[in-house]
């Protein structure tokens, strides 16, 4: 599932507002213009304002071939619920696109469990121990917490030096739900205990409202697997 997947790739700050006028663009609701006079009005150089296009190509208006079918049904939640969280929806698509992006979410959700908070030097050390003491790791997991703060997940207080986890969202859309459960099982790359499911570090954002083992089991797109008598798994139907 994530052979093709970039090591890193999310090395823009994505702002909220950028990726609302891209989805609503895919969806159907506005033209490209909106998106560009967004990005006009931001100021980019040249060279900036391509890197970031490239990471809304890949979220949401070019997504990698293997992920075009899930950003479609994602836009398909969107285009029949237009008051849906867009920052539910994109984290979905970040963390099935960029591993990179998706281990900073991690971090941040294990590291700050216990006390609601943590150090940006915690996420900085555990990142650079994964993909390497250098230049680029620091900057971009730079670039994914402020996009994270940004889409009003975490704050950053102390010029950044701590990060504070804000109150969960909680998600009552069944259709989002699985949508967000598939893109977890794509980011960890194998079946999830539905018992885990919602404790999952890198889904620290939301909180799910419905009862998951039901939701799941009207998905087309998920199956449930037993083990044992009382441990059921998620995983992508072997069609995905």
């Amino acid at each position: 599932m994530t052979s093709t997947s970039p090591q890193i790739g999310f090395d823009r700050f994505i702002q909220l507002d950028w990726l609302t006028c891209a989805i609503k663009f895919r969806a159907g609701f506005s033209s490209i213009d909106e998106l560009n006079e967004l990005l006009d009005s931001a100021g980019l150089g040249v060279a900036a304002r391509k890197k970031t296009r490239t990471v809304l190509n890949r979220l949401w208006l070019e997504p990698r071939p293997e992920l075009i079918d899930f950003a479609n049904r994602g836009i398909e939640i969107y285009k029949r619920n237009p008051d849906i969280s867009v920052s539910a929806l994109t984290w979905g698509m970040a963390i099935a696109t960029y591993p990179f992006f998706g281990k900073v979410a991690e971090l941040v959700g294990r590291l700050s469990a216990l006390q609601g908070d943590c150090t940006s030097a915690e996420v900085h050390r555990r990142m650079s121990e994964i993909y390497g003491e250098r230049e680029g790791t620091y900057r971009m997991t730079n670039m994914v917490l402020q996009s994270q703060a940004n889409w009003g997940n975490i704050e950053r207080v102390e010029k950044g030096k701590r990060l504070i986890r804000l109150a969960p969202k909680t998600l009552g859309n069944e259709q989002l739900i699985v949508w967000l459960t598939e893109a977890v099982i794509r980011y960890i790359g194998k079946a999830v205990s539905v018992t885990n499911l919602q404790s999952i570090a890198v889904l620290f954002p939301f909180v799910f409202e419905q009862p998951l083992t039901y939701v799941i089991s009207n998905c087309p797109t998920l199956e449930l697997r037993s083990e044992g008598s009382n441990n059921q798994f998620v995983a992508l139907r072997a069609n995905l």
